[in-house]
């Protein structure tokens, strides 16, 4: 719970804020302000709020430190090549006052379509713009929690509804948990839903031939060894024939050390993205926290570097000053600064020759 809370205030830390200058108002419309202790408290409250007006400077800083991974990931002149208008204001009074609300009137959401024949954890809800798109790019989104836990309708939405909204068909799906599975099961239902949307994404106006996977925590390993895994008969268990590469890959806050029950001394296990790296390996966009708790931000410079000194195509590689884990929760200025910097990272990505 503490963990939740720290996270919440650390990514909308003006909820806080007006918490802290509510409750202060209230004591002194109350008259409860005139003890020592009552001061005392109202100093504390005052430290607290420049606290939390500092980590929400951070969250508006990071759209610096994306524009500055984009720069080094793609190059000074990558703004040149991209063929659509990139969108840079902020929807403010969402951010405000509603950070939690997602829906956009643009947006039609299918919810539960079934890829798989594991029940209710294989399904997918899939996001496209209410005037149906034609030949659209595809995000596949895959849900983080350990493997154990998480929901397709939770993480991520500002990314789905924001790309659906600018044309894109985007599904959020889930997969198969411990201890009801275990690796590689979780790998081959993300491989279902590629395999699905190859097949079946045309009848939502989608183009599956430039398809990108996306996922948050555990759901970013699952999505990286997909970008790093095409067509691998060992991930694709009586479906060996289906197409499941992709144009590029979007990792949050991954995951990326070793599986549970793995031996730690053991350097490149099965289900660590880092023993698949070649050189083929599609364009990659990582974004990282520098306080993370869960995921260490050591592990996602690692996994970097490791693509960089191997892939022949662009590695953009973001810190984010002062974010968490779920940083993909609510709409915030980091949030909105990261989906600009998917927007703009696919758009070169699909610019290229």
């Amino acid at each position: 719970m503490s963990f939740w809370f720290g996270m919440i205030i650390n990514e909308v830390p003006h909820l806080g804020i007006y918490f802290l200058a509510a409750s202060t108002a209230l004591a002194a419309g109350q008259g409860d302000l005139g003890s020592t202790g009552a001061r005392a408290t109202v100093a504390l409250a005052a430290l607290t709020t420049l606290a939390l007006a500092y980590s929400l400077w951070l969250g508006i800083r990071s759209g610096r430190s994306i524009d500055d991974a984009l720069d080094e990931g793609l190059g000074a002149d990558w703004r040149d090549r991209v063929r659509i208008p990139l969108r840079r204001h902020r929807p403010w009074l969402r951010i405000v006052l509603l950070p939690a609300y997602m829906k956009q009137r643009d947006v039609r959401v299918v919810r539960n379509l079934s890829y798989g024949d594991a029940g209710r954890h294989n399904l997918l809800d899939l996001y496209h713009h209410r005037d149906t798109p034609q030949n659209a790019p595809v995000l596949v989104y895959f849900h983080g929690g350990q493997y154990t836990s998480g929901a397709k309708s939770r993480e991520a939405r500002p990314l789905l509804q924001r790309l659906a909204s600018q044309g894109w068909v985007c599904v959020s799906a889930n997969y198969r948990l411990r201890p009801e599975t275990t690796f590689p099961g979780h790998q081959i239902d993300a491989k279902k839903v590629i395999a699905w949307m190859r097949e079946h994404g045309t009848a939502y106006g989608a183009d599956p031939a430039r398809l990108f996977v996306a996922g948050s925590s555990a759901g970013a390993n699952m999505a990286g060894l997909c970008a790093l895994t095409p067509n691998d008969p060992r991930f694709q268990p009586g479906f060996e024939s289906a197409d499941t590469t992709v144009t590029g890959a979007i990792c949050f806050y991954g995951f990326y050390g070793h599986y549970f029950g793995t031996p730690p001394d053991e350097p490149a296990p099965p289900m660590q993205p880092q023993g698949y790296i070649h050189p083929a390996a599609p364009p990659f966009l990582i974004a990282h926290g520098t306080n993370d708790a869960l995921g260490t931000v050591e592990g996602a410079r690692h996994f970097a570097a490791q693509l960089r000194a191997a892939s022949h195509n662009p590695v953009v590689y973001a810190e984010l000053p002062g974010a968490q884990h779920n940083f993909d929760i609510f709409r915030s200025p980091r949030s909105e600064a990261v989906v600009d910097g998917v927007a703009a990272f696919t758009a070169r990505t699909l610019a290229a020759p």
